[in-house]
């Protein structure tokens, strides 16, 4: 393994992560993830993938998947992901991701995947119905991030589990082989990522499949939507507090808070510092004006992006091109390890 391989010219960490192309991304998708992207190009060298071949673990209707590939693409863009220091392509465009999830297939033990409580949360009572596809999900997240050997991904609560099992397979493999042809990938942590629940119900998570519209602020809303969708929100009759130990028991109050800080990346004391002791009718159109400033330029950026699919299109294929770059060496080497004949360096 060449440190050519491991690093940036730069001296740079790699860093990977993916995105499900959901369509609908909302202001969770952007406090929670999205927007620590943006900060991370500036460290490390960045590989951002759009993920569709994870998508069709369930049934995609083709038509809706294009259009959300594109929707997440415009998202990401639009919010300061830059196409010339990152890469972003969509996952389908780099077989080299498929091919290593098979050797990974081999190399992964069954009871390893019975243990990720994923695939458990997402088959529900209808296990024996779900996809081989959604069951080794665990194995082709390992190979998205191994084939281009990142040294660094950036994980929530719900994917540190992944995590951990793709550092046992590439641990596996390196063993298997005796060779150092992985490194052990290190979660990247952010103490700013922000846990956005629903504008209806404070203790649910904010999400595009709630049937409420009012219970999100999407992406592509614009700056009048964003305001009614924040004088809509959910609260109680209480004026805020001036001390956090004041929010307890109060989850709409502390979910609105916690997205102002967020959006004036100031911490919650200081939130409270300014608004305790004031109600909601002084609060929301402070947070709306606050959100509104941040937000409606990334939405009107989105919608202006979206107007030119032929350009989203171009962006994604030219970063497959720059992704595959990367993978095609490293794949070759995986398969002389494993024993295929031929070599797969120029697919």
């Amino acid at each position: 393994m060449t440190d050519s391989t491991m690093q940036t010219s730069a001296g740079k960490g790699r860093i990977f992560s993916g995105i499900q192309p959901t369509g609908n991304l909302h202001l969770g998708n952007y406090l929670g993830a999205i927007r620590n992207w943006v900060a991370l190009q500036h460290d490390f060298e960045s590989i951002y993938c759009v993920v569709d071949l994870h998508a069709i673990t369930v049934h995609q209707d083709p038509a809706d998947l294009r259009k959300s590939t594109r929707e997440v693409a415009a998202s990401l863009i639009a919010a300061g992901i830059s196409t010339e220091q990152s890469i972003l392509f969509n996952q389908s465009c780099v077989p080299q991701h498929a091919e290593l999830a098979w050797i990974f297939n081999c190399v992964t033990r069954l009871g390893w995947l019975n243990r990720m409580t994923q695939f458990k949360e997402k088959a529900g009572k209808n296990r024996e119905n779900a996809s081989v596809g959604l069951y080794a999900y665990p194995t082709l997240m390992a190979a998205d991030i191994l084939t281009y050997r990142a040294t660094h991904v950036p994980v929530g609560e719900d994917q540190k589990q992944h995590l951990e099992l793709t550092r046992d397979i590439a641990q596996a493999f390196n063993s298997i082989y005796d060779k150092d042809v992985f490194p052990l990938p290190e979660p990247q942590i952010f103490g700013s990522a922000t846990r956005v629940m629903s504008f209806r119900d404070g203790r649910a998570k904010m999400s595009k499949s709630d049937p409420s519209d009012n219970s999100r602020i999407n992406m592509t809303d614009d700056a009048d939507m964003i305001m009614q969708k924040i004088r809509k929100a959910k609260t109680d009759p209480d004026a805020l507090p001036s001390e956090m130990a004041g929010l307890a028991d109060r989850p709409e109050a502390s979910n609105l808070v916690g997205i102002y800080a967020a959006l004036a990346e100031c911490s919650t004391d200081d939130v409270l510092a300014e608004f305790g002791g004031r109600g909601f009718g002084d609060f929301k159109p402070a947070l709306g004006d606050l959100a509104v400033a941040k937000l409606s330029p990334i939405g009107a950026e989105m919608r202006r992006l979206l107007e030119n699919p032929a350009d989203i299109d171009a962006i994604l294929a030219d970063g497959a091109e720059r992704a595959a770059a990367i993978a095609r060496p490293i794949l070759a080497e995986v398969r002389d390890i494993v024993g295929f004949l031929g070599s797969s360096t120029d697919r």
